[in-house]
């Protein structure tokens, strides 16, 4: 049985508030031992690099199966490890939606095929995403969902979403809901303030994510559920978590990195790469969800959705939404680091929140599977299209300079990832 130590890095454990410099030794597939120095067959020397539990997402459109001209499992999986995520979980929108068991089983031979980060399938909550027939979350759950989504499609109205939890309540599935109303969105494209209204597009309301969200917390306190939020992009949505929370509802949720990376200023000069849903907030708003990140309250997730260039060339309004953001997800995220966020508030908020949603374990303690990420946190690198591993070519970022990147990302005991 060979051994790999991993030695003299920065070991950064949220979980077990670890922050230290440390050898770290892997033995088939988990961690075995942590200590000042270790011997072991395969000596890494990780001097200057920094070791954390690997990422995990909540939220991402891998684009398969049915929008091979966009991307396919194996290319975004392959994007994701660089990225430094161990598993990511894949949003139900595929073509066929994933409301079947023989879907689901597509996606994880796909995954298994890839050899990157571990696809989790988020199953659709209802027939074809459609909002009305409930699917068959059970089976879904059996073939190896990890909980239920409708993405961000709408459901039919709150008689609807009340019978969706209390079936989900009935077998202990766990419920990914996106807060949106729909009706109130109105077809906008952009959040709606002084800057949509500058620009002549249509807005959508903040009122869009709180109205819906207020339904969902309400219809959850009569029904005692298994609950995440997706996506939340106000700050009103923070407090009014925050205090559902307080009266004993634990419900979480999560972060695009998008929305705290920028505000609705960005989408000035009409840059389509910043059509995204939901919409980039105000400045008041990325401010407060910083907070709740920093202070340990939400999770933050890719909302990875890769496009062709064709698909952003329209006009700002009918360019299709989303960003492409595995590639360079890890330096994007340092960039917050020191200056609006801590170090361990970020890899908290990318590790050990998101383990709890989806029922995984994201520590480097011994018996530990060994899902880690070495970051070299002084290399840089310029965002180039041509250098991508995903197919969408729709990144926010390119021609920048970033810090940091994923050196190498382990799974169960195997390299997936290794920056040449």
């Amino acid at each position: 049985m060979s051994s790999i130590v991993i030695r003299q890095a920065r070991v950064i454990d949220p979980a077990n508030q670890l922050d230290g410099i440390h050898d770290v030794r892997i033995v088939d597939g988990k961690i075995d031992a942590l200590a000042p120095a270790l011997d072991g067959d395969q000596i890494i020397d990780a001097s200057g690099l920094w070791l954390t539990p690997g990422l995990i997402d909540l939220g991402a459109h891998l684009a398969e199966p049915g929008f091979a001209h966009k991307g396919n499992i194996a290319s975004e999986a392959a994007a994701a490890s660089r990225g430094g995520f161990t598993h990511i979980c894949a949003l139900p929108d595929s073509k066929p939606v994933a409301d079947s068991a023989a879907v689901v089983q597509l996606i994880q031979e796909k995954s298994q095929q890839a050899n990157a980060a571990e696809v989790l399938p988020l199953g659709a909550l209802t027939q074809g995403l459609a909002g009305e027939q409930i699917a068959n979350l059970f089976s879904l759950r059996e073939a190896g969902c990890v909980a239920m989504s409708n993405a961000r499609r709408p459901i039919k109205d709150s008689y609807v979403l009340r019978r969706l939890m209390e079936y989900a309540a009935t077998y202990d599935i766990p419920l990914f809901l996106n807060a949106n109303d729909a009706a109130l969105a109105a077809g906008g494209c952009m959040h709606e303030g002084p800057v949509s209204t500058q620009l002549g597009l249509g807005g959508i309301p903040e009122t869009a994510e709180t109205a819906a969200l207020a339904q969902i917390i309400l219809l959850a306190e009569q029904v005692p559920v298994k609950l995440h939020i997706s996506q939340i992009s106000c700050g009103r949505s923070v407090a009014m978590l925050r205090n559902a929370r307080s009266r004993g509802h634990a419900i979480s949720a999560d972060v695009p990195l998008a929305n705290l990376l920028y505000t609705d200023e960005a989408v000035r000069g009409y840059n389509s790469q910043f059509h995204v849903q939901p919409p980039l907030r105000s400045e008041a708003d990325r401010q407060a969800l910083l907070q709740a990140v920093a202070e340990g309250e939400l999770a933050i997730s890719s909302n990875h959705r890769p496009h062709e260039i064709a698909a952003k060339k329209a006009p700002f309004a009918e360019a299709e939404p989303g960003l492409s953001m595995f590639d360079y997800f890890l330096p994007l995220a340092l960039s917050l680091v020191d200056e609006q966020l801590s170090i361990n508030a970020l890899i908290h908020s990318l590790t050990c929140l998101p383990a709890e949603v989806v029922g995984k374990t994201a520590q480097l303690a011994p018996g530990a599977d060994a899902n880690l990420l070495l970051i070299n946190p002084q290399a840089t690198l310029t965002a180039q299209r041509s250098s991508l591993l995903s197919r969408g070519g729709n990144i926010s970022c390119r021609g920048q300079q970033l810090t940091g990147i994923a050196h190498s990302v382990m799974r169960a005991g195997q390299w997936i990832h290794q920056a040449g």
